[in-house]
């Protein structure tokens, strides 16, 4: 039995009629409906299956083998390398190396051998470098060589001086504020005298002058540590 929808006379609305008429389908369009529903209903698992891709490189007999890790021997170790840095630096790339270790020690090595100093009423000596302070590097970046430092430092000196036809020990620090590399040319020297209770003003102002004297020996030592950093 088929319903069929008529409209009716009036405002154009439809009513139901039996025609006694039975609709039936063709073996193609019932094949033809169901391909149609299978393919609706394996479309989104299709979609969600390939929504996520990556290539795969299959080995043929024509492709190169894949690198093999090699380990380093006493040949590769012991070959003078074509580029700055470390072995396994080849590329020159960004390296860093610290050398406060032996910067530390290399400036107190040039400092602790100052020759002593004569002056009009008197004479000094730096005995021992008390405080060295600071940082060292060795930077390797684009296969190129940069070096830098910032120190301060701390000497202890003894000396004497004729004060009212009197000799007069006198001992205290030269105190360096921060410098760092190339900044030589303004290094500054702050004398620390220990014990200046006997000591008048104008004497105070003489032993600072004469001792001052040390900042060219001072800066001839750093600039031998500066010519040492670069060569490393």
């Amino acid at each position: 039995m088929c319903v069929r929808k008529l409209p009716e006379a009036s405002g154009g609305k439809f009513k139901s009629v039996k025609t006694g008429v039975l609709l039936t389908q063709s073996p193609g369009e019932r094949e033809m409906e169901e391909a149609a529903t299978a393919t609706a209903a394996e479309a989104p698992a299709a979609e969600k299956a390939t929504s996520y891709r990556y290539w795969v490189r299959e080995a043929t007999g024509e492709a190169a083998p894949l690198p093999a890790p090699r380990k380093l021997d006493a040949a590769d170790l012991a070959a003078k390398p074509t580029t700055l840095g470390s072995v396994w630096n080849q590329a020159g790339t960004w390296e860093e190396k610290n050398l406060n270790s032996w910067a530390s020690s290399r400036i107190k090595d040039l400092l602790g051998s100052l020759d002593s100093l004569e002056f009009s009423t008197g004479k000094a000596s730096v005995y021992e470098v008390s405080r060295c302070s600071g940082d060292a590097f060795l930077v390797t970046v684009r296969n190129k060589k940069r070096v830098g430092y910032t120190y301060e430092l701390s000497l202890k000196f003894k000396g004497e001086w004729l004060i009212k036809e009197e000799n007069k020990k006198v001992r205290g620090h030269l105190e360096i504020p921060e410098f760092s590399f190339g900044e030589l040319e303004d290094l500054e020297v702050k004398v620390m005298i220990s014990d200046d209770k006997d000591l008048s003003s104008n004497d105070k102002v003489q032993i600072c002058k004469d001792l001052k004297s040390f900042i060219s020996p001072i800066q001839e030592k750093l600039r031998e540590f500066e010519k040492e950093l670069k060569d490393r």
